[in-house]
């Protein structure tokens, strides 16, 4: 990986530029049993996260396509657990309400051929992050680029983005009911207020508060590397640690903490969110 620092682009500004206050997102949101209306989800990708997403939005009462790139006769164990449907990744994205796209970043191009065939009133959520050692170097993002800006012209579709800043052992074990006191919390960007409105209900099924991160542009601040990524925070917290993203310094601690993980024999995403809470000093700029 690169060690170049990274340099905001031309208008940007500030490493810190201000930006609008935040908001619990699902302050006014109404858990899926009260809301009494099922989404209908396509979900392409059936890696960890995934994997849990279709497990925890069937659970939820919601009608769930999953597909993956393997075609989907290697994911019927999986529908028939969880009574999702398994389809092709052409048709994932057909007849639902709401596609999420669970992918290595940098497979994004190839779903655009999907994408051109979904109906524009489906909302598109995405779940990856980018990792120069697994994906590739994208010189868009080296120089700048937010990684969800990228993605959004790949695919030539707005995004929202949720889901990508929590570990696995985070989504499948740390979900709490609505209302639990220290619930965690987990950040959304988007531009649309509509589609965002529509994630943010299915993160609340899930099991964790959703904050606002600000529109897609913005999406830099959950990236890898930033106080917000895999930190294991309360809204309250988590609104702070979006204050406290600094783009030069994100990158550098994104390149320190993967390598120090891929030494680990036996990872565990409690051993990451330590690690990336001291990287980020949360414990003493938050408390924790």
């Amino acid at each position: 990986m690169s060690g170049a620092r990274l340099r905001p682009r031309q208008g940007q500004g500030d490493r810190r530029q201000a930006r609008p206050s935040r908001r619990l997102l699902d302050d006014k949101i109404l858990s899926q049993h009260e809301r009494k209306t099922a989404v209908k989800i396509g979900i392409i990708g059936t890696g960890a996260i995934g994997t849990n997403l279709v497990r925890k939005l069937t659970k939820a009462g919601h009608s769930v396509r999953v597909a993956n790139s393997r075609g989907p006769e290697t994911i019927t164990d999986l529908a028939t657990e969880t009574g999702a449907t398994a389809v092709a990744a052409a048709d994932a994205g057909q007849d639902v309400d709401v596609l999420i796209l669970s992918t290595p970043l940098g497979k994004v191009p190839d779903l655009k051929p999907f994408i051109d065939r979904v109906p524009d009133h489906v909302v598109i959520a995405d779940t990856s992050n980018y990792y120069p050692f697994r994906d590739g170097k994208i010189d868009a993002i080296e120089n700048g680029q937010a990684e969800s800006v990228w993605v959004e012209e790949c695919l030539g579709r707005p995004v929202i983005r949720a889901w990508n800043a929590l570990t696995q052992h985070t989504l499948e074990n740390k979900g709490a009911p609505k209302g639990t006191p220290g619930r965690l919390a987990i950040p959304v960007a988007g531009t649309d207020p509509a589609a965002k409105k529509t994630v943010s209900d299915l993160i609340d099924d899930t099991g964790f508060d959703a904050v606002d991160a600000g529109p897609i542009e913005d999406s830099w601040r959950i990236q890898p590397g930033s106080p917000a990524y895999c930190t294991e925070l309360t809204g309250e917290q988590l609104t702070r640690a979006l204050d406290l993203a600094d783009r030069e310094n994100d990158r550098l601690r994104r390149e320190m903490v993967f390598p120090i993980v891929s030494t680990w024999p036996d990872a565990h995403g409690d051993d990451m969110v330590a690690l990336v809470r001291a990287v980020a000093r949360l414990p003493r700029l938050l408390g924790l």
